[in-house]
């Protein structure tokens, strides 16, 4: 695609998403509402787990897609959304040598023993053989079952600025939306946004995007992120072991990110709260457990009143979930007041429940981090403590934060004594992630 081309679809994909995109970032009450919201399994409301970050032979995983639905739906999972990098699994005519792939041969002997007969198509192509991969709409035909695991098409729009990765998930789309690139790492991801942001309201079809792993590559800053206009959601956790969700010495963590993107957005930008979602980002499903991608580390769990991509997207619109990597949580209700927080027991395992925010009145000093040349590293600038620091530390499955009416926003974290039995980083401990509630100390 020649530039003079990328630059028209950008232009019309922000005209078409100007509607749009005003809804998306207008302050509602729901985030801090005088009347409880309380996030429970009852009467329809049900808790669904899902992976919205999978890849599979049809770009970078080492499996077929049936296959990876397979192992998500004998694993508890109640949806899982298929995202390979910039491609759609829709084309009926799509063959791969298996010579050409590390797990080639063991991976169709296991396909075969999973689906017998006639389901698997293969050819021989001068001495070659090659396996006709199935489309997402035959494996959903396949595997899903109506009210009980649900199959979503995305793409991971895989893109890039200046070496710098640049990758977003779009779940439940319609049609292929290709990288549009930009001129700085925040117009790259406004222009990729702005393209699904238009498909939804082009298509009426529900949809919606997510940063990908900030700190694979140590790419995405906070300051990137906090002010692009229609994103209201990324990975606070991702299960790739090469993604760096703690940072290092000189780059933060995400949930560190996540704390500065959620003052500056609502403190000095006045938009709307960012929600954390936990996945896997899998490539690999052979000889679990590894240290390679695998499945089964990180999730998000949605309460909502149906198992169909609307009712889950509306659900994660409204802040109605939550990320985990292994605690399960009973109850949250939350208020223009408090916040209470009941987690699943588990026998043997105790929990650490800590309250995280801003306080209006914080010190919004920051500072460049350097290298030992003096010269300005790529990366969050050093940011004073008053951003997302602990209000409140609790230990038990029980937890309770009484709002003082200076808080900007307050998140919490759950802590298992547990380890994570496959985890991103080594001596991960299970956790979860409660989406913001945004105080009235916000702009």
């Amino acid at each position: 695609m020649n530039s003079s081309l990328k630059r028209l679809l950008i232009s019309s994909c922000v005209i078409a998403a100007v509607a749009l995109l005003l809804i998306l970032n207008a302050p509602t009450e729901p985030q801090h509402s005088a009347q409880a919201t309380t996030l429970k399994a009852a009467g329809a409301k049900q808790w669904y787990r899902g992976n919205l970050h999978t890849h599979s032979l049809w770009s970078d995983g080492d499996d077929y897609l049936e296959m990876i639905a397979l192992w998500y739906r004998e694993h508890d999972y109640d949806f899982l959304g298929f995202t390979d990098h910039n491609i759609l699994a829709t084309s009926t005519d799509r063959w791969v040598d298996i010579a050409k792939k590390k797990t080639g041969q063991a991976a169709l002997e296991k396909l075969k023993a999973a689906f017998p007969g006639d389901w698997v198509e293969s050819r021989e192509v001068e001495g070659r053989t090659e396996v006709r991969l199935k489309t997402f709409q035959e494996v959903s035909d396949k595997l899903a079952i109506p009210g009980r695991f649900l199959l979503i098409q995305g793409e991971e729009i895989t893109d890039s600025f200046q070496r710098l990765s640049i990758h977003m998930n779009a779940t439940n789309l319609k049609s292929l939306i290709p990288p549009l690139h930009g001129e700085s790492v925040t117009e790259t991801m406004q222009n990729n946004v702005n393209a699904v942001v238009a498909q939804r309201e082009r298509t009426g079809q529900p949809m919606f995007i997510h940063l990908n792993h900030p700190n694979f590559g140590y790419g995405i800053t906070a300051e990137d992120l906090a002010p692009v206009r229609g994103e209201r959601f990324f990975e606070v956790y991702n299960g790739h072991p090469g993604v760096n969700n703690s940072g290092n010495a000189e780059h933060a963590s995400t949930e560190r990110l996540w704390d500065i993107v959620l003052t500056k957005r609502l403190a000095e930008l006045g938009l709307p709260v960012m929600y954390g979602v936990g996945t896997d980002d899998g490539h690999n499903y052979h000889n679990i457990p590894s240290r390679a991608s695998e499945p089964g580390r990180g999730w998000v769990m949605v309460l909502a009143d149906e198992l169909q991509p609307a009712a889950l997207i509306a659900a994660m619109e409204r802040g109605d979930f939550y990320a985990s990597s292994g605690v399960t949580l009973e109850s949250v209700t939350s208020s223009s007041d408090r916040i209470d927080i009941k987690v699943v027991e588990n026998e043997g395992v105790d929990y650490r429940i800590e309250f995280i925010g801003t306080l209006a009145g914080y010190d919004a000093e920051s500072s460049p981090i350097l290298d030992k040349n003096g010269k300005e590293i790529r990366a969050t600038r050093r940011y004073s403590d008053d951003i997302g620091k602990v209000l409140k530390t609790v230990d038990g499955r029980t937890a309770s934060y009484e709002f003082r009416g200076s808080e900007i926003y307050v998140r919490a974290r759950v802590t298992s004594t547990r380890k994570h039995p496959n985890p991103s980083e080594i001596d991960d401990f299970e956790q979860a992630w409660i989406q913001p509630v945004v105080g009235k100390a916000a702009k």
